[in-house]
């Protein structure tokens, strides 16, 4: 029997870390989990530290934010097993209250945005029939929450170049002030979402067939709010889930039948969050 293969980014804390766990939980003694993040001497310690698992867990280097990185990855991956069964995207640089948008929007948008499209590009190439490509995203990530003069920018976009575009275009007009004046919302968060579930849209549009056939599912997913230290820094988070209990809706995602309905959508506890506002 061919092992499973499993890789998860940004998984040395939080959310990350917990869906590695749940993956190697209910994964087979023959299949591998990668727990991936940009710092070797974390990536170690945290699979150190993970509790005994049925699935093999290994650490790898990954930083999003380089391209060489995400390539050289991928094609291990590829020459060690072939192909990939389960690729969940959660790789992100987080933003206080207090950041100032102009200078942290260039690394941003480099983790979070192009991150995720390297990634994508990377990754959904070797994606084994049956396989499932999640990019963990958040129920900001809808039009309703951007004003209507600009749902034009990330509607309807058919390829990742055309995603990449009007996250630079968004990106430049933050840095340089301009963004401000217009109708873009303060909150960075909102508009790199927004970019996120638009690229999952744009790949799903191009591959919609081929992966129909293969059983696959490509989705953005909304985890919900998490208790999280970077979250009590905009919210009161006191009664909101772990991210151990966050991770369950995203394991069933990855490991549960997949429902076609699913297929190139936001997605949260199950159910597919409207793209468009309601007309």
């Amino acid at each position: 029997m061919t092992s499973r293969i499993a890789l998860v980014t940004g998984a040395t804390q939080g959310l990350g870390t917990a869906l590695v766990a749940g993956l190697a939980q209910r994964l087979a003694p023959t299949d591998i989990v990668y727990l991936t993040g940009r710092d070797a001497a974390r990536v170690g310690t945290v699979v150190a530290d993970l509790p005994v698992t049925s699935a093999e867990v290994r650490g790898e280097v990954l930083d999003v934010s380089d391209p060489g990185s995400v390539t050289r990855l991928a094609e291990e991956i590829s020459d060690r097993h072939g192909g990939v069964d389960i690729v969940i995207n959660n790789a992100v640089m987080r933003v206080g209250p207090e950041d100032d948008p102009r200078a942290v929007v260039q690394e941003y948008t480099e983790v979070n945005n192009f991150g995720t499209t390297r990634v994508m590009r990377a990754f959904t190439p070797l994606l084994r029939d049956g396989g499932r490509l999640l990019v963990v995203a958040s129920s900001l990530g809808t039009l309703t929450f951007l004003a209507p003069v600009l749902h034009s920018r990330f509607d309807d976009l058919t390829s990742l170049d055309a995603v990449d575009a009007a996250t630079a275009a968004w990106r430049d007009q933050v840095r340089d002030g301009s963004a401000r004046s217009g109708a873009w919302p303060g909150f960075v968060n909102i508009p790199s979402k927004i970019a996120q579930v638009a690229a999952v849209r744009a790949l799903a549009a191009e591959r919609r067939d081929g992966d129909a056939e293969r059983g696959i599912l490509l989705a953005s997913v909304c985890p919900g709010m998490m208790n999280t230290p970077t979250s009590a820094l905009w919210w009161d988070v006191s009664d909101a889930p772990t991210p151990d209990q966050a991770a369950g809706p995203l394991l069933s995602l990855a490991l549960d039948p997949i429902k076609p309905e699913h297929y190139g959508e936001l997605v949260r506890d199950g159910a597919v969050l409207p793209w468009r506002p309601p007309s």
